[in-house]
């Protein structure tokens, strides 16, 4: 199935079923895996704001690659979210937006016949840019990895996939207010950076699924998971 067999199907018309995809809680950071598993499922509620606590957690986990630190087993841990891809993208939309119109004001403010006009087309483009990048790859390479019978104990539901990528743009968030530095050597070595740590943690996140596959075709993946996530980074 499209999210996985972790999660019981729910009804498309209620609310349950789009609660599972926001359910951030922090008890689930803070309780053993194992106790987890044995404690009783409690009735399911609708959460618009849950907890911070594990989003944080999460968001940390993205831009500290550690190898044999999977992120999805790690951070994830079998309860993948939206929550906090969603709003990630978000900041990283008016972040880049803000930092854009601001960064045009600061090079054209010393022209006498410049005149400022906010450059709302930003909003667009990154929006379409960014939410287009967490959702349309991690679905082409979820849906590679099952072409290649990576269906085994270890493959990544559709919603673990993209919750991986959602997280991962979390670096780029900080790198996007400090691009406001009127320093060229000193933007792309933060953009260099933030985008060498979150392609780290994809890259070790994907590698036990793709490794199996020789050689070959599992660097040939990584490489393409690298190369998006940077062209990303430069396009923005």
């Amino acid at each position: 199935q499209l999210l996985g067999e972790q999660r019981r199907p729910q009804s498309f018309w209620t609310f349950e079923y789009y609660q599972t995809f926001f359910d951030v809680d922090t008890r689930q950071v803070t309780v053993p895996v194992g106790a987890r598993c044995r404690q009783r499922r409690s009735p399911p509620r609708l959460r618009l704001c849950p907890r911070p606590r594990q989003v944080l957690e999460r968001i940390r986990g993205s831009v500290t690659p550690l190898p044999g630190k999977n992120f999805v087993r790690h951070h994830l841990r079998n309860n993948p979210d939206l929550y906090g891809p969603f709003w990630i993208c978000a900041t990283l939309v008016f972040a880049l937006a803000v930092s854009g119109n601001l960064s045009h004001l600061t090079e054209k403010r010393t022209s006498p016949t410049y005149r400022y006009s906010p450059q709302f087309h930003n909003v667009t483009i990154a929006a379409t840019l960014i939410y287009c990048y967490a959702g349309l790859v991690p679905l082409a390479l979820w849906g590679f990895l099952r072409w290649r019978q990576s269906r085994g104990p270890g493959a990544y539901s559709f919603l673990e996939t993209i919750c991986v990528y959602g997280y991962s743009l979390s670096a780029y968030v900080p790198t996007a207010v400090l691009w406001l530095i009127p320093a060229a050597w000193l933007q792309w070595l933060l953009l260099a950076v933030a985008a060498l740590l979150s392609a780290s943690v994809l890259a070790i996140t994907f590698w036990p699924l793709v490794r199996a596959d020789g050689r070959a075709t599992a660097l040939a993946v990584v490489a393409a998971i690298v190369s998006l996530h940077a062209l990303l980074a430069v396009g923005c």
